[in-house]
């Protein structure tokens, strides 16, 4: 399958000589011209600094309260796949206890999962474990809109239902997306298929003010209180 060829070189990126027509063929389905792209990159150094400025306060209160509640961890650092198929290291606050997948193998976590702690509970609920990820932003591994980065071996058994998965990687995973918003947590694998069906619409249809709405609707979310 030529998807799976795509999908094999993943790990060392789009430069593989292999997966070259592939890979132009990917990224031609993308809405957004190299002009866009790079407004949204300059987007996203520029929010990125500010969020890490502004919020510092709160990026120290979350990891004291981690601490006083008994993580000796607090930052979680965890290898997604990102932009062409190449891995990165995610931050994030942990949310769970460090035992949660003691046997190694990764879980989705799920509605009142045990595995929460009472922090980490609320934490994920209003989506506050994520604010580390405005260093990745920084660093390029991501971008303020743009779908969730994914652990490969999720993706692996997402390309056994859905062979589709590779038009991702023509694009920065991101904080937030239209799929964050309306699908929530992919607990179950028929939500991480809807999520890849959107995060590919939202590929073939994205603009810069597409961006800008999606951030509003995640700040409204988020201000409001609503849980996704």
């Amino acid at each position: 399958m030529a998807w799976m060829a795509c999908v094999a070189c993943g790990a060392k990126g789009v430069r593989n000589k292999e997966m070259i027509e592939n890979w132009n063929e990917i990224t031609s389905q993308d809405a957004m011209n190299a002009f866009e792209r790079g407004i949204k990159r300059g987007a996203d150094i520029v929010c990125s600094m500010l969020a890490l400025i502004l919020l510092s306060p709160v990026f120290l209160l979350i990891y004291i309260i981690l601490k006083l509640d008994g993580c000796k961890k607090p930052l979680l650092r965890q290898e997604r796949i990102g932009y062409g198929g190449r891995p990165f290291i995610l931050y994030k606050y942990r949310t769970m206890v460090t035992e949660a997948e003691a046997d190694g193998v990764p879980q989705l976590a799920v509605k009142d999962d045990a595995r929460l702690t009472k922090t980490g509970k609320f934490l994920r609920e209003y989506h506050l474990d994520e604010l580390p990820q405005f260093w990745n932003v920084l660093k390029g591994d991501m971008s303020l809109v743009g779908p969730r980065p994914e652990r490969k071996y999720f993706i692996d058994k997402i390309l056994e239902v859905n062979q589709d998965y590779p038009y991702v990687y023509a694009m920065r995973p991101g904080l937030t997306s239209r799929a964050t918003i309306e699908n929530g947590y992919t607990d179950t694998m028929e939500k991480m298929i809807r999520r890849l069906e959107m995060d590919i619409e939202y590929l073939k249809t994205r603009s810069l003010w597409g961006d800008c709405v999606i951030i509003g609707r995640t700040l409204a979310s988020f201000l409001s209180g609503k849980k996704f």
